[in-house]
């Protein structure tokens, strides 16, 4: 397996939900040693990482979430099962029947699956609707809450979907979960990794944020402590290439500019120029509009006195599940993509865009 993707696996593996992201905090904080000038953590638990290749230059925030679609523990019943809440957005009809980890206070893994009825026991009314997600539960293999005790889950407890990072037959494809959003961590560590050894004309924090899969939350937060002038958030994005979709998104095809979501319009001379590199490096790209939903550039782009901002988006299937699949080459092309940027943002650059 290339060195990258096994940054990735490791990334992917690591269990960190909106309000419990320490596995990959510190992850994230080992990786910047040797790479950031300086670390610092904000009070919400954001980690930024600062590379300072022209001391006045512009400042530009790099961002990629570090939490991931998830569940706490609620309650434990006396019969041993788990009671629990979504973190993030979730659909009920794609978590039956899925393993999870609950990871204790100590650190503890617990395997465990969300429990399902059988076909046989269901009612005629309970097959043609999907359970709704309060009535579910999840089971750790004990007879009693008092043996899951034992085992130190309790109430607050992270729990993660568990999948191992796998190649597809076609080593192109790639398979796992919390792409949503380790491919950001990964891309943001990659970028700084490209410059350890440039004189890029301006201040780049590379920031992992925190809970953003409940609001975009440790994207304010960071902004306030970075005040960014321009801003770039990498997240996942929408393959629709589907059957039954529209294949506006398509995996293989490149890294998504976004030109709006629900939390921004993206800001159209960033985009400009996000095109003119690809063009002129030849590399792929693609649109992408999402009417729902939103990235930590909806928070970073009215930090401040504003900083024009973009999403640049992975192609993914399958998101907010417990498995997801990306195309290798639209994670090194969006490497390529935002690496070349960073190093042409100089002030010149910036204030241009900032009349354009």
């Amino acid at each position: 397996m290339e060195k990258k993707l096994i940054e990735l696996k490791k990334l992917t593996e690591l269990n960190a939900v909106p309000g419990n992201e320490g596995e990959c905090r510190r992850y994230m904080a080992k990786r910047f040693e040797g790479l950031a000038d300086e670390v610092v953590l904000d009070n919400l638990g954001s980690i930024i990482g600062s590379k300072i290749g022209a001391e006045h230059g512009p400042r530009i925030m790099l961002a990629g979430h570090m939490d991931e679609v998830g569940f706490m523990v609620t309650e434990i019943e006396k019969s041993g099962f788990i009671k629990f809440t979504p973190l993030g957005g979730w659909w009920s009809q794609v978590m039956l029947a899925q393993q999870l980890t609950i990871t204790t206070g100590e650190g503890k893994h617990i395997h465990g699956v969300t429990g399902s009825k059988p076909p046989h026991i269901l009612k005629p009314a309970e097959r043609t609707k999907p359970v709704e997600i309060d009535t579910m539960f999840i089971d750790v293999g004990v007879a009693s809450k008092e043996e899951a005790e034992a085992l130190g889950i309790k109430p607050g407890d992270m729990i993660t979907p568990f999948i191992d990072f796998r190649e597809m037959a076609n080593k192109d494809y790639l398979l796992g979960k919390a792409f949503d959003n380790r491919i950001g961590c990964a891309i943001a560590l990659d970028v700084m990794d490209n410059l350890k050894d440039a004189q890029h004309p301006n201040q780049l924090f590379s920031v992992g944020t925190v809970q953003e899969e409940v609001g975009l939350r440790g994207a304010r937060t960071a902004s306030n402590l970075v005040q960014p002038e321009i801003a770039i958030a990498v997240d996942v994005g929408i393959a629709d290439d589907t059957p039954g979709c529209d294949n506006k998104g398509v995996m293989g095809k490149g890294p998504q500019l976004t030109l709006k979501d629900a939390s921004m319009v993206g800001h159209k001379g960033l985009r400009e120029l996000c095109v003119k590199i690809c063009e002129e490096l030849e590399i792929p790209f693609q649109y992408q509009v999402l009417n729902g939903g939103g990235t930590d550039a909806g928070a970073m782009h009215v930090a401040g006195n504003g900083a024009p901002s973009i999403s640049i988006g992975i192609p993914s299937r399958y998101i907010h599940s417990h498995t997801s699949m990306i195309h290798k080459q639209d994670y090194y092309n969006a490497t390529k993509l935002i690496t070349e940027l960073v190093m042409r943002l100089d002030r010149d650059t910036v204030n241009h865009l900032l009349m354009s």
